[in-house]
């Protein structure tokens, strides 16, 4: 189901606990699995349940509950934009409008061409370089202006 490679980046997570709290890794081996796969289909989570140990309700209870799991398709490239207060009032409303136009979807959605898929966030803490997204989950990107979002999308294009 997973590669080796995924598989022997599981077991370096799970090295890191007690051998009977290998669950523990469940966070870790879940980003590892949406890493590989783009997204978390309920096979990836039933082999990661099982590859822990664990019950598989409790893998899907942790992919639903933080928003860095994706549990359907996305786009090559998933924008989360932070929409909390510091966002809010140093421009986020204004972003959400610009992304919205310019990917031709609104949160939640993919584009039509399926490169990108936008989705609101909650705070990333890092109110001071607001407003924030971040890219694929690995990448954050601050001091949103219009200009800025045109050049991080021509990128990733």
């Amino acid at each position: 189901m997973l590669s080796p490679d995924s598989l022997a980046q599981i077991d370096h997570e799970i090295a890191k606990y007690p051998a009977d709290q290998r669950q523990s890794a469940v966070m870790s081996a879940l980003r590892i699995a949406q890493v590989e796969k783009g997204w978390l289909a309920t096979e990836t989570m039933d082999f990661v349940a099982d590859y822990l140990g664990m019950p598989t309700i409790a893998v899907y209870e942790v992919a639903t509950f933080y928003n860095m799991y994706d549990t359907a398709p996305v786009g090559k490239y998933k924008i989360t934009l932070c929409t909390n207060i510091s966002c809010m009032l140093t421009g986020a409303p204004e972003m959400t409008e610009y992304l919205k136009r310019k990917l031709g979807c609104g949160f939640g959605e993919t584009s039509e061409d399926g490169r990108f898929t936008l989705k609101e966030g909650e705070c990333m803490g890092a109110c001071g370089d607001s407003p924030v997204c971040m890219i694929n989950n690995h990448r954050m990107e601050g001091f949103l202006t219009p200009e800025k979002v045109d050049r991080i999308i021509e990128e990733l294009k």
